[in-house]
């Protein structure tokens, strides 16, 4: 299939080198491959998802160019020769194409990280407009705020998967978590990434942090990002660093950012996003018509989501922090 995609990519940007092509990351929505046309070197993203509107796209842009003015690094998204940023091929495949940077993890337990992750947070929220609607003018999408149907979940624990009954051990504690979602206040929407985990913030050639995977960005509220953030980067199972958590939080709210993490309501977002997640990853890796690779990949997907699902006692101890900090 990729031999289609770069068939098409050539003809649609008017390529006339040959086309070197390497297997990149691949992620929830999409897989990414390396293309070397002569000199440059690009991403091209296959998008397994629905596909971002011309809103979306024209959301996405502006708000990438604030970004990038405020010192926010990225990677360029490029526009075919009829100036459409997404492309769609004569077999149906979704495509896009942006620079291709030279990526690495970023080093968590590297001194500097979680005041140079408060930092970078800071920024994008500092340079963020209002958005109180999605792209569309959709009221916000409810997957950020909302959790699944509790019948979801009994029917998972039945499928007899071999993750069944670890999800049925959750379940005593998802009541509690549930309690804590709340729908955003209007007021407080700016447009934000919403998917800032590290696997998307990465390291670029210099060590400098580099945002990549722009296909979530619209309205939330700053506060419920940075808590989310927190727990993407400092939570990996059942405790937290709280010591990286309290770098990040306090380099975030002397850089100027606006948002503060001071109520149960906060962990909105984390844990809808982690609930409405782990849903759809079950879902795929029991749905006998997707392909192997995705249901190999909602598979791993699983096992990670169940491993760092947020308990209510570690929510209450990353409060009790915040409240404690400057500006809490």
């Amino acid at each position: 299939m990729i031999e289609e995609l770069v068939a098409y990519a050539r003809e649609t940007f008017g390529w006339d080198e040959d086309v070197v092509v390497a297997q990149g990351p691949r992620g929830a929505l999409g897989q990414i491959w390396r293309l070397e046309v002569g000199p440059a070197r690009y991403a091209l993203k296959e998008i397994f998802a629905e596909p971002p509107s011309e809103a979306f796209i024209e959301v996405e842009q502006a708000f990438a160019g604030r970004a990038t003015a405020a010192g926010v690094r990225l990677p360029t998204s490029h526009p075919d020769r009829a100036g459409r940023h997404l492309l769609r091929t004569p077999g149906g495949a979704w495509l896009r194409l942006y620079d291709w940077v030279e990526l690495r993890p970023v080093e968590l337990t590297a001194p500097g990280t979680p005041g140079e992750l408060g930092a970078l947070l800071a920024r994008l929220h500092r340079c963020a407009p209002p958005m109180a609607a999605e792209a569309g003018g959709e009221p916000p999408a409810p997957w950020f705020h909302r959790a699944p149907d509790p019948r979801e979940w009994t029917r998972l624990c039945a499928s007899g998967a071999t993750w069944a009954a670890r999800l049925a051990d959750r379940l005593s504690t998802l009541p509690e978590l549930c309690a804590a979602i709340t729908p955003p206040d209007p007021a407080e929407l700016v447009v934000c990434h919403r998917d800032l985990h590290p696997e998307n913030v990465l390291a670029g050639p210099s060590g400098a942090l580099v945002v990549v995977d722009w296909d979530n960005v619209g309205p939330a509220t700053p506060g419920r990002e940075l808590a989310q953030a927190l727990f993407d980067w400092f939570c990996d199972g059942p405790g937290a660093d709280l010591d990286a958590m309290r770098g990040m939080y306090d380099a975030y709210v002397r850089d100027g950012g606006p948002g503060r993490v001071s109520r149960p309501a906060d962990f909105s977002m984390l844990l809808s996003t982690r609930l409405n997640f782990l849903l759809v990853q079950a879902r795929v890796a029991l749905d006998l018509q997707a392909e192997a690779r995705h249901r190999e990949w909602a598979e791993r997907e699983i096992d990670e989501g169940l491993r760092i699902l947020p308990t209510p006692g570690l929510l209450a101890d990353v409060l009790e922090l915040t409240r404690d900090r400057p500006g809490g």
